[in-house]
């Protein structure tokens, strides 16, 4: 089995419990790892045997749009997508992080870890 990796998918989005995390919005930072056989698309240099990368990141921007009060919904949302657009892949893990979160003291980020395999 192989991997992809999409690395800090940044995106300015409205997702929290506070009706002011709605309004004002924050940045959110995306890991996504899928795991797939890719290895005929490797040797034949053809996107038919694997999945489009800029097709995952558009699918994480459109869910990413739909505003969660958890960021633990959205997760889930973003993998339930993956694994049901593109039945190449295996398994997903997804990294979703809210920068700066508005929890009081000074936190760099929260992030909920999820993982799903077909």
């Amino acid at each position: 089995m192989s991997k992809i990796l999409i690395e800090n998918i940044k995106i300015y989005a409205f997702h929290g419990c506070l009706k002011e995390e709605n309004k004002i919005g924050s940045d959110y930072l995306i890991d996504l790892e899928v795991d797939l056989d890719y290895s005929k698309a490797s040797k034949n240099d053809d996107l038919n045997f694997t999945v489009s990368y800029a097709d995952i990141n558009i699918v994480v921007h459109e869910e990413m749009a739909i505003v969660s009060c958890l960021l633990e919904h959205v997760a889930q949302r973003i993998m339930d997508r993956v694994l049901n657009d593109f039945p190449k892949i295996k398994k997903v893990k997804i990294k979703l992080s809210k920068i700066n979160p508005p929890m009081g003291g000074d936190v760099e980020k929260v992030s909920v870890l999820l993982k799903q395999k077909r």
